[in-house]
């Protein structure tokens, strides 16, 4: 089994499985090449940017051995051990306990110990198995490396190859003269002598580690197991609002976790329309998140989490003395939601469209963005149509509408009208040969007002004769 990507001509393997690697097939090959030697070959295509989403969530995992972890390019985490072996039973020790950890997560890893970031990757990439360097075995440990564990361009590699300068230790015996006349113009990221220097420890090389993310995580541990979170969750909300308010910041989901004295737990999830750190609506939408929750034997830990924030700076409420409608309605969502799910509650999203029934679309509130209404310049009916209904004409005026139609069942005859607002369709969206529209605004002899349109003109070339609908109803 392999993993593909995209090449320039045609798919090439991104990834092998072992079995793979044992048939002797290599890295960046076609796959219509290999599929012709191995017609067995399982192709599935790979998700760089999951790998990369992944390896970072890993480089924050292995913080537990280290406070400074970053992703070294697509495949690999720079950890600065500086310090910490020691709490772990030494180097060695440390690196079993990785390899073990690692391989529990389903991950297997090839470890490198040593005094510069440079030389750890190049020894952990190229090196056999778990490799423990000191400062005095520096050089003898990366001589029989070759000059591509530098991460050099193609081009580079190429020119140090044709010289004969296959590994580093060749490189390291060539006097630094002539290699600084051929190689001066190149950056200090793609210059081999600057990375070689870098990994021998002879210019710094520090590590650049991002901020750990902060977890908004609150926890009540009990000293006995209990039945009812209820009472628990007022001083778990105060407690994580108060962390919120610190920070600035607003809740937008929240996750509360029971765990269970025979190992178990539950979580129940709950998400915001307006980002909030008012402790008693958070208390009111946990509060009917615990009905059904099975809590065994009893349960001894609560964890309350904020899985999403955003800023939300301290304010006053208004001057008047009065509430914020807009507050208000962003609570009866969100307690709505928790009640009836996140799906029953919608709203109108407004969409660019020139048909009418595209224009309005129904989403859920909770998560996302209200838009203001488009501007018309005509008047539109406040009942429209899920789908247009085909009404039957008895009497059409030419080039008008009609004067007497069938609408349900029930005849109705026009009285006075006013159009027509013709419609265009959407040729970047809408299947060739579809019809254009005339809207007309129709009052019949009892008062009531629709809105019909005529799907297409006689002689357009695009179907027979037109057909007459029923799209809305004005009030």
């Amino acid at each position: 089994m392999v993993l593909a990507i995209q090449g320039r001509h045609g798919p090439v393997i991104h990834a092998l499985s072992a079995c793979a690697v044992q048939r002797g097939i290599a890295w960046g090959a076609r796959v219509v090449d290999v599929q012709a030697i191995h017609p067995d070959l399982h192709v599935e295509q790979a998700d760089p940017q999951g790998d990369v989403a992944l390896l970072d969530r890993v480089a924050q995992w292995a913080r537990r051995w280290c406070p400074w972890t970053v992703r070294d390019g697509t495949s690999g985490i720079v950890m600065d051990v500086t310090g910490a072996a020691h709490l772990f039973g030494g180097e060695r020790a440390m690196l079993r306990d990785m390899a073990v950890r690692f391989r529990m997560q389903g991950l297997s890893a090839r470890l490198a110990l040593a005094p510069t970031r440079g030389a750890a990757r190049m020894l952990a990439r190229h090196g056999a198995g778990q490799v423990i360097c000191g400062p005095q075995d520096l050089e003898v440990a990366l001589a029989p490396l070759p000059v591509a564990a530098l991460r050099l361009e193609e081009d580079t590699v190429r020119l140090l190859t044709r010289l004969g300068l296959k590994t580093l230790g060749a490189l390291m015996q060539v006097p630094r003269v002539a290699l600084m006349r051929r190689f001066d113009r190149l950056a200090g990221d793609i210059n081999p002598l600057v990375l070689l220097d870098r990994a021998l420890g002879r210019q710094s090389d520090p590590l650049n580690a991002p901020a750990e993310v902060p977890r908004w995580l609150v926890r009540a541990r009990l000293a006995e197991p209990v039945i009812d979170p209820v009472p628990h969750l007022d001083a778990l909300a105060s407690d994580l609002c108060a962390q919120l308010a610190r920070a600035e910041r607003g809740a937008r989901r929240l996750r509360l976790t029971i765990y269970r004295v025979d190992g178990e737990w539950r979580s129940r999830d709950v998400a915001l329309a307006q980002a909030s750190r008012d402790p008693a609506h958070l208390l009111r939408l946990l509060s009917g998140k615990t009905e059904g929750i099975d809590p065994g034997f009893g349960f001894d830990l609560l964890t309350l989490e904020a899985l999403a924030v955003e800023p939300l700076a301290l304010h006053q409420d208004r001057l008047d003395g009065q509430r914020d409608a807009g507050r208000d309605v962003a609570a009866l969502l969100d307690r709505l939601a928790a009640r009836l799910g996140p799906g029953k509650v919608t709203w109108s999203n407004w969409v660019e469209s020139h048909l009418p029934e595209r224009v309005e679309a129904q989403v859920p509130a909770l998560g996302s963005i209200m838009r203001e209404a488009p501007v018309l310049m005509r008047e539109r009916p406040l009942r429209l149509l899920v789908q247009p209904e085909e009404i039957a004409v008895l009497y059409a005026v030419p080039e008008g509408p009609p004067a007497r139609f069938r609408w349900r069942r029930v005849a109705y005859l026009t009285a006075r009208h006013e159009g027509p607002e013709r419609i265009a369709p959407e040729w970047w969206r809408d299947r060739p040969g579809t019809r254009l529209r005339d809207y007309y605004k129709v009052e019949v002899t009892d008062g009531r007002r629709f809105w019909l349109f005529r799907e297409g003109i006689l002689g357009d070339g695009r179907g027979g004769d037109p057909h007459w609908f029923l799209h809305g109803i004005f009030p």
